[in-house]
């Protein structure tokens, strides 16, 4: 079976320049002090041992034209990438593994929001699923929120889990990348079973389930239910332009 892990190079190297255009003299001194033993010594604990250094080292603040990111994780994401390209292709997948088992949940957010970059092929498919267990929600958000891994990767049951989840945590399924093109009656049906457990447990039903259900997919008998749940004031208003007609 070929596990080969590929970068996607160009990501990277933008990712790099605008890292290099925020750091100060004194940060951008260490850096390449930092990228330059990394060079030298391409092994799994100097790159944990820079990883950490790196809160020591660098000011966090957000990234100008990398959104989501702060200056922290994006040099331990880009460290991360520069480690794995200079391994063989296959030991690329044990060096992130080993590097994921490692980390605390900082670098792991910074291992998982960067891994769409770190593996375009999806060979990392089963370390993503294992993230996916955690029981943080910071964690898990840097997997399924703004990233196209899932989405590009994910069988469907795996997919659907991880959104099912998203909701459990309070997440807004709005920033799932792909999340429209993995609308269907299997989805549909999960997300009705899931309002009637919200309901019968006396919840709210979680703001951003609607997005889950394409809504011209749905049977008249599940349309007739949503219906009848709005007008016993069960579901939000936001449901009222979703089932109109209805």
């Amino acid at each position: 079976m070929n596990m080969d892990v590929t970068l996607r190079q160009a990501q990277l190297a933008e990712q790099n320049q605008a890292l290099d255009r925020l750091l100060n003299q004194t940060e951008l001194r260490w850096w390449q002090q930092a990228r330059e033993r990394l060079d030298q010594s391409p092994d799994a604990n100097t790159a944990a041992m820079l990883s950490s250094q790196c809160r020591r080292h660098l000011q966090e603040r957000s990234v100008p034209g990398v959104e989501g990111w702060n200056s922290i994780e994006l040099a331990r994401a880009l460290l991360l990438a520069q480690v794995v390209g200079l391994q063989p292709q296959q030991a690329r997948l044990a060096l992130l593994e080993q590097l994921f088992q490692w980390g605390d949940d900082q670098e792991k957010i910074a291992l998982l929001k960067v891994l769409d970059n770190l593996d375009s092929d999806g060979r990392c498919l089963d370390l993503a699923l294992r993230a996916g267990r955690t029981s943080n929600p910071r964690v898990f958000a840097a997997l399924a929120l703004d990233t196209p891994y899932p989405s590009r990767h994910y069988p469907e049951r795996a997919f659907h889990q991880l959104l099912l989840k998203a909701l459990g945590m309070g997440l807004d399924t709005a920033r799932v990348i792909g999340l429209a093109q993995r609308q269907g009656t299997t989805l549909n049906q999960l997300a009705l079973d899931l309002i009637d457990e919200q309901l019968a447990a006396g919840r709210p039903v979680s703001p951003s389930l609607p997005r889950l259900i394409a809504f011209s997919l749905l049977s008249p008998a599940q349309r007739q239910r949503l219906a009848g749940l709005y007008q016993q004031q069960r579901l939000p208003a936001e449901w009222r332009e979703h089932l109109a007609g209805s």
